[in-house]
């Protein structure tokens, strides 16, 4: 009776606790009223989103980025069209199987004026991920370029092995080849930094003093902010740039316009553009690390006061020419000698490797222009490495005249450490009348230190680019001392040249590979294009 008594008590126990839904506290317990209870089952798991699928290799992108116009398939990329123009900040993404498209003029930002302050400027920066793809479409009837306006920034900063690739469109396609060139605008980089070449009747240097980009008929640059940027490229190729909009009217492969010091601009290589291969048009922007291969006009050309210092540089011309005056250097004035602020050309390490026959000379100089330089290496199988042009007044002819404070004239220009490995050493040009002889360009080369003034023609250098003979054991100068109090951009090297001998890897891996010159097994042609 006992266990009966028992057993009930636990079923009607059992059938309370069902009743009240679970006998787990009061938080179980419905309010009167509440009808029945429903005791909720465990929710099911959200489901993890699926991520956005990665294509195969060389094949591609479903989609393309925010901020940029999916205008179909090229090659094997999904082409993003970018905006013509750029008036809030973008960032390009690495995406794989995605190609970014410049269609026509692309601006960034809207010009802000010498002073900064221009009705209507707007000020922003387009940021672009290590290892993207940008190409310009060549099928339009446009010119394709990119110009970066005054107050704006590029930040495009590659690595070592995701560089970021600017080409045309052909590359993308299969359309070029070594011999490949001229198929598009390159990128225009525009600051407020001094130039000299005002478009007005104005102080030089000044905040007021602006002019028009070269290949362009409104992008505007020059100012009064020596330490301005327009951002960092870095660790970047540029190719088959150089677009001819008319005679002595061309676009380069970089352009740089007013840009200032704190402008960052290193590891670069500008793979043969039909006219420079980068052009410095006054303002203070330092570089270093350049590759410049297959430009059929000057590899390195500077103008209209710029000052400011280069360092490593490999400058590889096209063999076969088809403009008459391309030089691996052409420091120049725009035919204002003594406009101010004057020109300061400062180079240190590096290699010309001057392959044209359709010039006179590796290097020339003219201008009334200030230049300094130390560590160089240059070879010319076909003519001369150094050719100096000058106007006179009376302080006697300007290039090569003393030192003059009131003109701000640093005095003749300076080489030491430089080794010359070309027919001849020198070549006469006159200019109305007036020649910078043999005899007064021998002065200034020997007046300097360490230099070798006619190594034997094809002595200095192996393997395209890399130091041999007198050019391995030539002492060198101490680059560092050349920078102003404050600065560190140059630094003190133990070699002559831009590179030192095989060992050095700077060039290897970001560049591109051509008939120019092979950079390594790390390097792909320039004729290919990454698959991811």
């Amino acid at each position: 009776m006992t266990i009966v008594k028992r057993m009930s008590f636990i079923l009607l126990a059992s059938t309370a606790c069902v009743a009240l839904s679970a006998c787990d506290g009061a938080d179980s317990v419905g309010s009167p009223g509440e009808g029945v209870i429903v005791v909720p089952a465990t929710p099911t798991p959200s489901p993890t989103p699926s991520p956005t699928p990665t294509p195969t290799p060389g094949t591609p992108a479903t989609s393309c980025p925010t901020g940029t116009t999916d205008v179909g398939i090229i090659g094997n990329y999904r082409s993003c069209r970018l905006p013509s123009a750029i008036t809030s900040a973008l960032s390009l993404p690495k995406v794989a199987g995605v190609a970014y498209e410049i269609n026509g003029r692309v601006d960034v930002g809207v010009d802000v004026g010498g002073a900064g302050s221009a009705l209507g400027g707007i000020p922003t920066t387009l940021t672009i991920a290590a290892g993207s793809l940008i190409y310009a479409n060549t099928t339009n009837s446009d010119n394709d370029f990119m110009v970066v306006n005054r107050g704006s920034k590029l930040i495009a900063e590659g690595t070592e092995t995701q560089p970021i690739i600017f080409t045309a469109q052909a590359n993308l396609t299969g359309g070029v080849n070594d011999e490949s060139q001229g198929l598009w605008g390159g990128i225009i980089l525009a600051g407020r930094a001094p130039i000299s070449n005002c478009n007005t009747t104005v102080t030089g240097g000044s905040a007021a003093c602006e002019n028009v980009v070269e290949g362009t008929s409104t992008a505007l640059y020059g100012g009064a902010v020596p330490t301005d940027s327009s951002g960092t490229v870095r660790y970047v190729q540029i190719r088959y740039s150089g677009t001819v909009i008319s005679p002595n009217n061309e676009l380069q492969g970089l352009t740089l316009g007013g840009t200032g010091s704190a402008t960052v601009l290193d590891h670069i290589q500008i793979h043969n553009s039909s006219d420079d291969g980068i052009e410095i048009f006054g303002g203070r922007s330092n570089l270093r690390y350049l590759a410049i291969t297959g430009a059929d006009d000057d590899g390195l050309d500077t103008d209209v006061g710029w000052q400011g210092f280069v360092q490593f540089v490999l400058a590889i011309q096209k063999p076969s020419n088809t403009t008459g005056d391309n030089y691996s250097t052409e420091i120049d004035s725009n035919n204002n000698e003594d406009a101010l602020p004057r020109q300061r050309y400062n180079l240190a390490n590096f290699t010309f490797v001057q392959t044209s026959t359709a010039t006179n000379a590796a290097i020339r100089l003219r201008g009334g222009a200030d230049a300094v330089f130390v560590n160089g290496i240059v070879s010319n199988p076909g003519g001369a490495c150094l050719n100096v042009i000058a106007g006179a007044d009376a302080g006697g002819k300007t290039t090569i005249r003393p030192a003059n404070a009131a003109l701000e004239d640093n005095g003749p220009p300076v080489f030491n450490s430089v080794v010359f490995s070309c027919t001849t050493p020198y070549a006469e040009t006159a200019v109305n009348g007036i020649t910078v002889t043999t005899a007064e360009q021998q002065a200034l080369f020997r007046a300097g230190s360490n230099n070798t003034e006619a190594a034997a023609a094809g002595s200095v250098l192996t393997g395209t680019f890399l130091p041999a003979g007198v050019a391995s054991t030539t002492t060198a100068f101490n680059a560092s001392t050349l920078n102003p109090s404050g600065t560190a951009f140059l630094v003190n090297t133990s070699y002559v040249g831009a590179v030192n001998g095989s060992t050095d890897t700077w060039y290897r891996g970001w560049t591109c590979n051509s008939n120019r010159a092979s950079f390594g097994t790390t390097s792909s042609a320039c004729t290919a294009l990454p698959t991811s």
